[in-house]
């Protein structure tokens, strides 16, 4: 996290500072994918969908930057190139679980 720290200054809010972390739509949803587990870039990609490989990667370098994943690459042939949350990143699963509820509730208050 000291990295994080060393380039950008945080927010003085707590929210600000969320946000700051994972407020971007791309983010949001490579955390939910990552929180069922390790992830390779394509499947990530695929899962994800409109979103370019130049800024999925931008996006999981400033997460990994930021202290939310790591990225593991294994010396093979074709590479591989695995992302997985860590402690820091996991602890995020309560604001998606809430995220995921309120989406809920939001869709079943339009179809009444």
């Amino acid at each position: 996290m000291s990295e994080w720290k060393a380039t950008k200054e945080l927010p003085a809010c707590p929210v600000e500072t969320t946000l700051t972390l994972i407020g971007d739509k791309w983010k949001v949803l490579i955390l939910r994918d990552l929180l069922t587990g390790t992830k390779r870039f394509g499947e990530l990609k695929k899962s994800i969908g409109n979103v370019s490989q130049k800024v999925l990667t931008s996006q999981l370098r400033a997460m990994e930057g930021s202290g939310l994943l790591t990225r593991t690459v294994y010396a093979e042939v074709p590479p591989r190139v695995e992302y997985t949350l860590t402690e820091l990143g996991q602890s995020l699963r309560p604001i998606l679980d809430a995220m995921q509820s309120w989406g809920i509730g939001y869709k079943a208050l339009l179809k009444s």
